[in-house]
């Protein structure tokens, strides 16, 4: 059972909290690139107040909120092309927090050297704006696929979750959960094929078997179901240490197709989770996804269904196409699934099961690493080479395997055996 003291240890991310500092060991995302176009961008993240804005070159920088003058909000202020300028007394500062301009001190003064405001590295890839908001030198930005691909390749968005970070990522590697909250009637979704047939041992198979294995950048996670002649391998993985990798939109899967959710702090009681759908070969439909997220997604990336309005849930849907009656679209289910428990879930009060294996060895992974950052050791994962910064043993896998396969000898034939991207450890 995860003690209190435990829990407050997995939820609390704000500055000088053991859980922040290693949450800030990692580059993390702040924005996606489409909100920041022409305007700074106030932004909250790790229970810090900041600003985003791009200079004149293009590059994004992120400062503290208010200037340090006289407190005001600096995204009211001005975009020049060394930085941004502070509307009340003219205050100008760039990408790295210096300050550059005092208009109202006297001629000469020097003053403006003393000053440095809050400021952290940022860098842009993958339709988002990543930061590190740690000590010292930076780490390399993680080379997943996903960011580095190209616009055909992902599609990325990001919805409002009004709950602790953990408790949404948690059902990223709850591999039970998929033969209930997210279930449909055959065909409910118009999508056929492989798809199709997925769905439908996952209904039937309702206890998967569990396994799991330790990786250097988190957990691997196999849910095996059984499929007559065959059997259904779900291959998960938890990234240290607020992300999940898992099967493609439209169950597409393998090595160059996956989704990605990464669930970033605004606070401890709420967050956006950051989702990343790709396809490295056959490429993402846009226009498809497009459709399918505004449908659900009202103005601010905030979700339609809410835990004031019940989630919309209709009764009568519940008889005839979802198990949840909360529509098709899954984010929704989780919304529901993971704001319910309230804002930070009290994990004193679960009784686990054995389909939470998954989640007990996550949990105390993370209690690891915190006390390991406690301690003054470098947080796991944490890249400082070229050669570690490759992921071709990040593999994602929601495939129909003979049934005598051992799915670890599995993935690992596929780890030394595929391409991905030329890249090799």
């Amino acid at each position: 059972m995860t003690t209190r003291e435990e829990n407050d240890l997995l939820t609390r991310s704000g500055p000088g909290t053991p859980g922040g500092e290693l949450m800030r060991r990692y580059w993390q995302p702040v924005a996606l690139t489409e909100e920041l176009k022409d305007a700074p961008l106030q932004v909250k993240i790790l229970g810090e107040d900041l600003v985003l804005f791009r200079d004149g070159t293009g590059k994004p920088g992120l400062i503290g909120l208010l200037c340090p003058h006289r407190c005001a909000d600096l995204s009211y202020g001005r975009l020049e092309p060394e930085g941004i300028r502070c509307l009340y007394h003219g205050w100008l500062f760039d990408r790295q927090g210096h300050c550059l301009d005092q208009p109202a001190e006297p001629e000469g003064s020097t003053y403006k050297n003393e000053v440095k405001h809050t400021a952290y590295p940022c860098h842009e890839m993958g339709g988002v704006i990543l930061t590190y908001m740690g000590p010292g030198e930076p780490p390399l930005v993680p080379k997943f696929h996903f960011l580095g691909a190209t616009e055909n390749n992902v599609f990325t968005t990001k919805v409002f979750h009004a709950c602790n970070q953990l408790q949404a990522n948690e059902g990223n590697f709850d591999p039970a959960h998929l033969s209930f909250l997210h279930a449909l009637n055959p065909g409910g979704d118009g999508r056929k094929g492989v798809y199709l047939e997925m769905q439908s041992v996952m209904g039937k198979q309702t206890r998967p078997k569990i396994d799991t294995e330790r990786t250097r950048f988190g957990l691997r996670i196999y849910a095996q179901r059984d499929a007559g002649d065959k059997k259904y391998l779900r291959l998960t993985n938890f990234v240290l240490p607020n992300m999940g990798f898992f099967a493609g939109d439209g169950g597409r899967s393998g090595p160059t197709s996956y989704s990605v959710h990464w669930h970033v702090p605004i606070d401890d009681e709420s967050h956006w989770r950051y989702d990343f759908y790709y396809d490295s070969n056959e490429g993402v439909d846009r226009d498809r996804l497009n459709t399918k997220v505004n449908t659900e997604m009202g103005p601010g990336y905030r979700p339609e269904r809410t835990r004031e309005n019940r989630y919309l849930q209709n009764r009568a849907e519940m008889k005839r196409n979802t198990f949840s009656g909360m529509g098709i679209y899954f984010p929704s289910h989780d919304l529901f699934a993971v704001e319910t428990p309230g804002p930070i879930h009290d994990r004193t009060r679960e009784h686990l099961g054995a389909s939470d294996v998954a989640i007990v060895q996550a949990r105390r992974m993370l209690l690891n690493a915190i006390r390991d950052v406690q301690n003054g050791k470098e947080a796991p994962g944490v890249i400082r080479s070229e050669n570690e910064n490759v992921f071709n043993d990040l593999v994602v896998l929601a495939v129909m395997i003979d049934k005598e396969q051992d799915p670890k000898k599995y993935c690992a034939e596929i780890v030394q055996t595929q391409d991905f991207h030329a890249l090799k450890v």
